[in-house]
């Protein structure tokens, strides 16, 4: 008990705090939401673009590559292949609310 009250966490060890620690699920799906904000955040006139032309999927692909590797190498390719919270962050922010993915 007189360890597990330290603050100070095991290297490797999630802290004991329990504001600190986060739903593996929670986490996965913050992280795929803030990696596809940020594409749409750095390429605007790229989606605006693809949601006129229907070609958002195409114009995106390498993007959505890149950002779905740095997901999986975050979360696990077990949590990103279990419940589709990359898949439902492209549908709701990239594409709009549109089931594009």
């Amino acid at each position: 008990m007189g360890q597990a009250s330290l603050g100070t966490p095991a290297e490797g060890k999630r802290p004991i705090n329990p504001f600190l620690r986060t739903d593996p699920a929670q986490r996965a799906r913050r992280l795929a939401r803030a990696l596809v904000s940020d594409l749409v955040a750095y390429h605007p006139q790229k989606r605006d673009d693809g949601l006129r032309d229907g070609n958002l999927r195409q114009l995106f692909r390498e993007e959505i590559k890149k950002s779905y590797e740095e997901y999986v190498e975050q979360v696990g390719r077990e949590t990103a292949e279990s419940a589709p919270h990359f898949q439902d962050a492209l549908n709701d922010i990239l594409s709009g609310g549109r089931r594009i993915f």
